[in-house]
């Protein structure tokens, strides 16, 4: 039997790199999947035909997680196509501006904590109170980054985010724990 049988997972930014790889080895393994995208739509449904080519139903939707309407309703959509979310992949991101703090404006600083940040607590939220409303269990994976820790010039709204994902991660974990949520980020290089 495959690991994922029956399970339904929720993977933004799945329309490319990461995301898209995870989307097909969750199919492979017997998950149905949400694949998000923001602007990739090509991207989007090339990671569709290789869920579908496994075997597995997807559902494509575009959203922008940096906006907390746009994660509820991509959120509704995931239920009314499966009934349920078994597993969160926060994937999506932005690199960031690249520039210096002092050349940064606030709203370049926004964008990507927004994304980075404010993306995966809208959608951890909204899945923690749908595994908690039917008995718990699931699991969420945010994707961070090695700049979780290691910092470089330019890169202070990025760093920011992925830190302050690292330990939204922490928390959830100890907060979902007797529900039975599995709570784990992956920091990539």
């Amino acid at each position: 039997m495959k690991k994922l049988t029956n399970k339904t997972a929720l993977i933004t930014g799945s329309d490319s790199g990461i995301g898209q790889a995870t989307a097909i080895l969750f199919a492979q393994e017997g998950a149905n999947v949400v694949v998000v995208y923001h602007t990739d739509a090509d991207g989007a449904e090339h990671t569709r035909q290789q869920v579908t080519q496994a075997g597995q139903r997807a559902l494509v939707v575009q959203t922008d997680v940096s906006d907390a309407q746009q994660a509820e309703q991509l959120f509704k959509q995931a239920l009314l196509e499966f009934g349920t979310v078994d597993i969160l992949v926060n994937n999506a991101g932005v690199s960031g501006a690249h520039k210096p703090v002092v050349e940064m404006q606030p709203e370049e600083f926004e964008k990507t904590i927004r994304t980075d940040l404010f993306g995966p607590f809208y959608l951890a939220r909204l899945f923690a109170q749908h595994r908690k409303q039917h008995g718990g269990k699931g699991k969420i994976v945010n994707v961070t980054s090695i700049h979780e820790e290691v910092v470089s010039p330019g890169t202070a709204d990025y760093c920011a985010a992925k830190g302050g994902l690292r330990n939204l991660t922490r928390t959830l974990a100890l907060e979902l724990a007797e529900d039975g949520v599995n709570v784990n980020n992956l920091a990539p290089a």
